[in-house]
């Protein structure tokens, strides 16, 4: 029995579908006249001219149509005079017809009255483009396996060729599978939200990369996962599809049927690809057909759309570049970036990248956002994408890394922002955007957000540091940096900050000491962030030390995220700001109010993107949005 290779290289996997998989043998007739889309439709044949390009003898430039024999020793001392009637006027491109074999330039000619005089000799034919100059009758003009393309097109319209014959489009179908998952329809207007059910999204996100590809898509409905209608359902598809989906299913559990079914009606060829996300992902073939089984994570499921259903794709259309990965990922150009903090890649493993890009100081920037497989956000917030190779085990900062852009950046007008974790920071974005300008968020916490800025690795940062030994924020930490006196600090608005709990307060936590009684689950914030700076205080004035506290270690990002895991029972209580506890219905028990102020070093002031952030800081709408969102009082 044929077995999948297992756990192969990007490479190999690669050379296996090249290996693999024939262009479809089916053609079709296109009209490269309509407005229905034909670019990179490949051709299915040789195309021969129809025509003779030109079609007659045309003048090559504006002129005076003559007979060369009649212009013999013709020179500016002794011009040939030629009387009307004698020669013919020539637009570039009209036709010359006998007795005339010859156009003159009109520099050199001058005309008095109706009398021509020419200054110079012509040869036989000169300045003029005989028949079939171009492209003869019977010419090839396109081979079989171009692509069609703007280039292209022209000449097979002019030599007679309005309808060509190209390899029809391959018909691919995605088998979407599992019992936890709930069609996208039911999720949204049902509002099903019970145990682990997740709504079906790959389809979507499949469809839209297919759409951008250039190919068609169809979506067969869910599958619960029973290895026996699965089966079934591939091989009707096999029947009627050139390549073939299925969505998860692809690890090892005794719900996973992927490799099974698919062992059961195509050949084995490889399961598992070396690559993060997306290793899971399975491949056999059926024929000619490729069935491919997604992981299905959203982030597998897209690296492994780019990785392997797209080479496979590009064969069935007869490509010969099949691994471009430029233009599985959208067409999109590579721009080469500083790494802007320090990772690390596992081994053997090449790894897919997130990220975010900015301009600092003329180097261009790039931060990697979440790494998780599942985190849709990363995928929908990444300025782009990169590729780590499987020999790379550390990245230092500061290395070059290339990435392929998704957006177009106007990087003289993104300001990188480094610092304390806002929802109403989060909201501004867009109103920056609207005055012009763009704002990526970093959330590296209060003293990382000024340490950034002081080493050069951003435009701006936001703190709201509690000084203990005054009471006062900010001004402390902001002193101890030595390039600090021309920071300009804006004390933007004040933050209600206290403990958020489960509606009911069902644990009766009122203080810091509550949390050191048994069974309380707490959730932190990052070392450095300006809550966890608060927290720390308020245990030491408690009397608690820091390993009283169940969870302690544990620790959210953003005080969104803090407030998700208290509302679904994960945890009991958390400190944040009273917006997070309202946007999920939380219950609120203040603690302090605290400043919150940008801080924006002196030489970024004539900043282009400064000057429309300024401006969005006064909208009046952005403030609408933040005093909804509770918990805010403005100081500027």
């Amino acid at each position: 029995m044929v077995e999948f290779l297992e756990h192969v290289s990007l490479e190999k996997a690669w050379s296996l579908i090249l290996e693999r998989v024939s262009p479809v043998s089916r053609g079709e007739w296109v009209d490269i006249l309509s407005s229905g889309p034909v670019l990179r439709r490949v051709l299915a044949e040789d195309i021969v001219s129809l025509e003779n390009l030109p079609h007659y003898p045309a003048s090559a430039v504006d002129g005076y149509a003559l007979r060369s024999a009649d212009t013999s020793r013709a020179s500016s001392t002794n011009p040939r005079v030629f009387s009307e009637g004698h020669y013919l006027w020539a637009n570039t491109g009209s036709m010359v017809g006998r007795p005339f074999d010859s156009v003159v330039m009109v520099e050199d000619t001058s005309l008095e009255g109706d009398t021509l005089k020419v200054a110079r000799p012509l040869a036989q034919g000169e300045n003029i483009r005989p028949e079939g100059e171009d492209v003869a009758r019977g010419q090839v003009v396109a081979r079989k396996g171009d692509p069609l393309s703007s280039f292209n097109i022209p000449l097979l319209i002019a030599s007679g060729n309005p309808r060509v014959l190209v390899l029809s489009l391959p018909r691919s179908i995605f088998i979407p599978t599992g019992d936890e998952i709930i069609p996208a329809l039911k999720w949204v207007e049902e509002k099903i939200r019970t145990g682990d059910q997740v709504p079906e999204t790959n389809s979507h996100m499949l469809k839209g990369i297919f759409s951008e590809w250039g190919y068609p898509l169809d979506i067969h409905d869910l599958l619960p996962d029973d290895g026996k209608l699965i089966k079934e359902a591939l091989e009707r598809a096999i029947c009627s599809y050139d390549l073939v989906m299925i969505g998860a299913g692809t690890a090892k559990g005794k719900r996973d049927h992927s490799a099974e079914v698919i062992r059961s009606v195509a050949d084995p060829i490889f399961r598992g690809v070396r690559m993060k996300p997306g290793r899971p992902v399975i491949a056999g073939i059926s024929g000619n057909i490729p069935v491919v089984a997604l992981p299905g994570f959203p982030m597998s499921a897209l690296v492994a759309a780019w990785t392997v259903v797209f080479p496979m794709l590009s064969r069935l259309c007869g490509e010969k570049d099949a691994t471009d990965l430029s233009k599985a990922i959208g067409g999109c150009k590579k721009i080469e970036t500083r790494l802007l903090k320090h990772y690390s890649s596992q081994q053997g493993v090449c790894e897919w990248l997130r990220l975010k890009c900015g301009e600092i100081d003329g180097t261009r920037f790039s931060w990697p956002l979440s790494s998780g497989a599942s985190s849709m956000f990363s995928i929908a917030d990444a300025d782009g994408f990169a590729l780590v190779d499987d020999s790379t085990l550390e990245i230092p900062k500061g290395s070059s890394l290339q990435v392929w852009m998704k957006r177009n950046l106007d990087w003289e007008k993104r300001l990188v922002y480094q610092g304390s974790n806002d929802p109403a920071i989060d909201r501004l974005v867009s109103f920056v955007r609207d005055h012009g300008g763009d704002l990526a968020i970093r959330s590296v916490g209060s003293l990382g957000g000024l340490a950034a800025i002081s080493r050069g690795e951003g435009h701006m940062a936001s703190c709201h540091l509690l000084d203990p030994e005054t009471g006062t924020y900010n001004d402390s930490y902001i002193m101890k940096f030595p390039d600090s006196s021309d920071w300009r600090r804006i004390k933007l608005f004040k933050r209600e900050q206290g403990f958020l709990v489960q509606k009911g307060n069902p644990r009766g936590i009122r203080s810091a000491k509550d949390l050191s009684k048994g069974g309380v689950f707490f959730i932190n914030r990052q070392p450095g962030a300006g809550t966890r700076v608060l927290f720390d205080h308020l245990l030491k004035e408690a009397g608690i030390e820091p390993a009283a506290i169940n969870g302690y270690n544990n620790v959210a990002v953003t005080h969104l995220e803090a407030s998700a895991r208290i509302s679904n029972g994960s945890a009991d209580a958390t400190l944040g700001i009273r917006a997070a506890a309202e946007a999920f219905g939380n219950d609120f028990v203040p603690v302090t109010e605290e400043q919150f102020e940008i801080v924006i070093p002196g030489r970024f002031h004539s900043h282009p993107g400064v000057a429309l952030f300024l401006e969005a800081l006064v909208d009046k709408k952005w403030r609408s949005v933040v005093q909804g969102l509770g918990g805010y009082t403005w100081t500027n």
